[in-house]
């Protein structure tokens, strides 16, 4: 019996010190910045993209028509004459160019022979997998452009050898003339606009591709390009801008989820994610840093709708070239929409405060006419639990998670770093993961059996040293939780004959602990807590009173100066808690308790030594 009251306080104690439960739902967002949570959740779905035509790119050679040339010199002549403009070579060179420029197929004509190159132009731009097996959504003006615009991508990419040629033939046909570099930007001019024009494309061809990372590669320089097939495309803008792609022999791909129109309205924070070209067109950053999406935030502006009844949103959130097509967030790691537009000015760049959205419900209605229902592979799960994990410092909870990913989907962008950051934080005892209810058991168990061979040992140790005869009543000095207990040095006195038998106080009021590690009772200073129903050591500030009606019972340690562990459970209260009064105070021998310290009236002179004083036995030695 006494082992087992042993046993039950160690488990009382070491068992509620277990952790609860992980605060928050997997899914619920860790005490981190929303943009820190939505980047890490949302990059791996998000890629660039791109689009790219061949063809071969033929021009005519070009030859100065005389006749109009002639004419024009004339002019130039009689512009001199009158003032207008000055007899220098320049100045003359400089009017003649302006003129030919203004109208260039007055003056110049097509001959032979026909110029050729090769060339390949495209364009980047970014999307998002909407399904586990290779459906990616981004903007229709990222698949596609106009014969108009590709003429002068085309030209421009393809037309600058020959337009340098052109104009360095010109301005050698007027002798004399020094050309600086405003004339020859002037002569450059006239052969972009003239090959332009006369400019055809021959075997064009598109193609399609996202760039994935290799498996453990991560998004680094093991990047390549994975071919896409264009499932479906609208209108590029003002129109519903939205194109549906397919990569095959895809499996468990990271997604983000779609959330609703109405998740977001006027005011809120949107957060857009993509890839802008003004970092992959600049030279200076790796390719890694190249290939990593850039999240963006801003207020919504408002709600707006072009003349032909398309909904777009206004947000200030950044975007810039190559954040078309990107996915736009709610803080809750929605998409509510996917960036199209931005205002741009008469210079050519961006502006920071128009960036315009296609709405969720435009992009779930495309979806829907190609009967693509978004989903979420065991990848996405996972890493968004393993994440979560990461952030709490839950790293030896996030490392198998992690890992799982890693075998679900090897092309895994990030999840490798994650993996070696985990490590990294383990082995630097950084670590925070709650320990299993299991381990704690075990802990409990290995205190219980401490104790219960302490107790054994000092049992046997202390029956050596002083063998005592045997009363009629049980020695009282059993032994408790935490083994046996002897009264303070100022109690161990001999008490006068007739005054060994002292009576219980009276029963403390039960209430003033809470149901905490040490017992129970009512409300107060620390309430309930993880070492029980209640707060760390009970209602009160530890309970009732120091600690309580549990552990040690009621008053400064319960009922009496060492209380309920000692008290009056086990023998009942006495001066000291009851250890020693239960056994021998008045329950035993039947009649009313007396008040605390004062003793009972002797019972003859029979009496007997006892190790704290002289007890009187009831008479005839009988209960």
């Amino acid at each position: 019996m006494k082992i087992a009251a042993a046993a039950a306080v160690v488990m009382a104690v070491a068992l509620p010190a277990s952790p609860a439960v992980a605060d928050g739902s997997p899914d619920e967002r860790p005490d981190v910045p929303v943009g820190t949570w939505l980047a890490a959740r949302t990059q791996p779905a998000v890629q660039m993209t791109s689009f790219t035509y061949t063809g071969t790119v033929a021009v005519p050679t070009s030859t100065i028509n005389q006749t109009a040339f002639q004419e024009l010199v004339q002019q130039a002549t009689a512009t001199v004459a009158s003032g207008k403009i000055s007899s220098d070579e320049r100045s003359i060179a400089k009017w003649l160019f302006q003129r030919i420029a203004a109208d260039v197929d007055t003056y110049l004509t097509s001959t032979t022979p026909e110029r050729t190159v090769e060339a390949e132009v495209g364009g980047l731009c970014t999307g998002w997998w909407v399904t586990p097996d290779g459906y990616m959504v981004t903007g229709a003006h990222c698949v596609q452009v106009g014969e108009t615009e590709l003429s002068q991508l085309f030209a421009k990419q393809a037309l600058t050898k020959f337009n340098e040629q052109d104009a360095k033939e010109i301005i050698s046909g007027l002798q004399g003339l020094e050309a600086d570099e405003e004339i020859l930007k002037l002569a450059q001019q006239i052969y972009i606009t003239f090959n332009t024009n006369h400019m055809t494309i021959r075997g064009l061809k598109q193609s399609l591709s996202v760039l994935q990372s290799l498996p453990g590669g991560g998004v680094d320089k093991t990047a390549k390009a994975v071919p896409a097939e264009l499932v479906s495309v609208g209108e590029s803008y003002p129109g519903k801008d939205f194109a549906l792609l397919k990569v095959n022999g895809q499996q468990n791909l990271p997604t983000v989820p779609l959330g609703e129109d109405a998740d977001v309205r006027t005011g809120d924070t949107l957060y857009i994610s993509g890839f802008p070209g003004l970092v992959t067109n600049t030279p200076f950053f790796s390719l890694e840093s190249r290939l990593e999406p850039a999240l963006t935030e801003g207020p919504y502006n408002a709600k707006r709708s072009t003349q032909t009844g398309v909904p777009y949103i206004q947000t200030q959130a950044p975007s810039y070239h190559g954040n078309s097509g990107g996915p736009v967030f709610s803080k809750d790691g929605k998409v509510i929409g996917m960036l199209i537009a931005g205002t741009v000015s008469e210079t050519g760049e961006s502006s920071e405060s128009e960036s315009f959205v296609l709405p969720v419900s435009i992009i779930k209605e495309k979806l829907g006419e190609k009967n693509v229902k978004p989903a979420q592979a065991l990848t996405t799960t996972r890493y968004n639990e393993a994440l979560n994990d990461y952030f709490r410092h839950y790293y030896e909870d996030a490392l198998p998670k992690f890992r799982e990913v890693q075998a679900l989907f090897p092309n895994h962008p990030y999840v490798a770093k994650y993996i070696s950051d985990s490590q990294q934080a383990i082995s630097a005892g950084k670590d925070e993961s709650p320990k299993p209810i299991l381990m704690w058991v075990l802990i409990a168990a290995g205190v219980i059996v401490a104790i219960v061979v302490i107790l054994v040992l000092v049992k046997v140790l202390r029956g050596r040293r002083r063998p005592q005869p045997q009363p009629a009543y049980p020695s009282p000095a059993p032994v408790g939780a935490y083994g046996a207990v002897s009264p303070p040095p100022w109690q161990q006195q001999q008490l006068p004959p007739g005054q060994g038998h002292v009576s219980p106080p009276a029963q403390p009021a039960h209430g003033a602990h809470g149901h905490g590690a040490y017992g129970q009772g009512g409300p107060g200073g620390y309430g309930s807590s993880p070492y029980g129903s209640g707060q760390q050591n009970g209602n009160l500030q530890h309970g009732g009173d120091q600690y309580g009606s549990g552990r040690h019972g009621a008053g400064q340690y319960g009922g009496d100066q060492y209380g309920g562990q000692y008290g009056g459970a086990q023998h009942g209260p006495d001066q000291y808690g009851g250890q020693y009064g239960g056994q021998y105070g008045p329950p035993a021998h039947g009649g009313p308790q007396q008040p605390h310290g004062q003793a009972q009236p002797p019972l003859g002179d029979r009496t007997r030594n006892v190790r704290y004083g002289q007890f009187s036995p009831p008479p005839n030695d009988q209960h």
